[in-house]
């Protein structure tokens, strides 16, 4: 009997994060406070951490928008990126594979701009110097 040979199953992801962003510092607690079925290990952007783990990354780019790395090198950029971080969650990976047919991506899509463009506009920004933001109190912009 033959095996059947295809592209190896990602075992572990690592979420690039703005840890200077008060948006993205509560989406990361609440990805801590998920059920994972994939492992999360959730590392600010930019940082050495992520600068020795992945030397070859942009990591400039990878602070302007999320990225996510597989444990095999596969690399996740924004709409991806969400997905595949929903799809890392026990209660949400039937969402996530549907956000990744026709009929989904556009509010995948929609999703991942709204965040955008409610981190560059309103959001203060965090204290100066500061390496990490507080994440903000409860509020209606994270996943519940």
């Amino acid at each position: 009997m033959s095996a059947v040979t295809g592209p190896a199953p990602v075992r572990r992801l690592t979420v690039l994060y703005d840890a200077r962003c008060p948006l993205c510092v509560h989406l990361r607690h609440w990805l801590q406070r998920q059920r994972q079925l994939v492992p999360l290990d959730l590392v600010p952007a930019g940082s050495a951490e992520a600068r020795r783990r992945f030397p070859e990354l942009d990591h400039a780019a990878t602070l302007q928008e999320i990225t996510v790395v597989g444990d095999l090198g596969q690399v996740y950029r924004e709409t991806s990126a969400w997905i595949v971080c929903l799809w890392a969650l026990a209660k949400y990976r039937p969402r996530a594979h549907w956000l990744t047919t026709p009929a989904g991506r556009p509010f995948a899509r929609g999703t991942v701009l709204a965040a955008a463009r409610y981190r560059s506009r309103a959001l203060p920004p965090c204290a100066p110097g500061a390496q990490e933001c507080e994440a903000p109190p409860g509020g209606p912009w994270g996943p519940r």
